[in-house]
């Protein structure tokens, strides 16, 4: 996970592009997979306190400029902040400024401040994503699309240039409306945030398994959020669930274990040196 606000810079403030790139060019270099931002206007926490953010997408368009290798994601883009038409022209532009490294990962929101602050309906959030999704999908897919929905309507609609290959979709959810969605159009489904694998965690996976035995579907790429801590460097708000990174190894075993094909890892704090003790876990981990 990259950096994106305020809370994510290396001294827990507001994370600059400097240090979301420092962040971006760890993980390339120490050979980690993927790179992934989160996508808010802004979060409020219990007490009233606001922490602002940068925009996701712009952030990840520039990490697909100053990278080669490393795939990209949204961890998760919220469908409610932009129409999806929109939406996938972004995705194909995105995909060729990258040379075919996007993973378009959305879900439906939940944030109810952010919404509020910039007057968006937090009504019927998963009608509003459902029609939202197949529009984006079959998009993707390289359909012409015509759909007259509650929410959003399109004419003959396609992608112009089309991108060359199928860009992957990632869905994360996990009530049964969302899995339902997510096993009709989904390449690939998240959960998160965890430390090491709990029962929740086995839940969801049980969960996902029948929706897909629903959906007479066989299977789909399963990734998980994950925690991870470099107890060597202070951190502004610790998550008391994190991994220590020394056992990042073995946590990572016990989630493939369990059929989770890719650790999605939120880095505490979000600095390039805790990125590089990640790769070096990862790396003793596969010698």
């Amino acid at each position: 996970m990259l950096p994106l606000g305020a809370g994510d810079g290396p001294d827990g403030g507001m994370a600059r592009w400097r240090d979301v790139r420092a962040v971006a060019e760890a993980a390339e270099q120490g050979g980690l997979d993927s790179v992934w931002i989160a996508d808010h206007f802004l979060y409020r926490d219990g007490a009233g306190q606001v922490f602002g953010m940068h925009d996701s997408w712009t952030l990840l368009s520039a990490v697909a400029a100053v990278t080669e290798r490393v795939e990209l994601g949204n961890m998760v883009l919220c469908a409610s902040f932009r129409d999806p038409g929109l939406t996938a022209k972004m995705a194909a532009t995105l995909d060729e400024v990258s040379g075919g490294r996007l993973t378009l990962g959305v879900g439906a929101g939940w944030h109810d401040p952010e919404y509020e602050a910039f007057g968006l309906p937090t009504d019927h959030r998963v009608g509003r994503f459902a029609e939202w999704l197949e529009i984006v999908a079959r998009l993707l897919r390289g359909e012409t699309v015509t759909y007259d929905g509650t929410y959003y309507v399109v004419r003959d609609a396609n992608l112009d240039p089309a991108p060359p290959h199928r860009i992957p979709l990632l869905v994360a959810g996990h009530r049964p409306r969302m899995l339902k969605l997510t096993t009709q159009w989904a390449d690939a489904w998240n959960t998160a945030w965890y430390g090491a694998p709990s029962d929740q965690l086995k839940d969801r996976l049980q969960t996902l398994h029948k929706a897909l035995t629903d959906a007479n579907r066989e299977t789909i790429t399963r990734t998980a959020g994950v925690v991870v801590r470099d107890p060597s460097q202070p951190a502004a708000d610790p998550n008391p669930n994190a991994i220590p990174v020394q056992d990042l190894p073995e946590a990572l075993t016990a989630y493939q274990n369990l059929g989770i094909d890719h650790a999605i890892i939120s880095p505490e704090p979000m600095t390039a040196r805790t990125v590089e003790r990640i790769a070096e876990a990862a790396r003793s981990r596969d010698a």
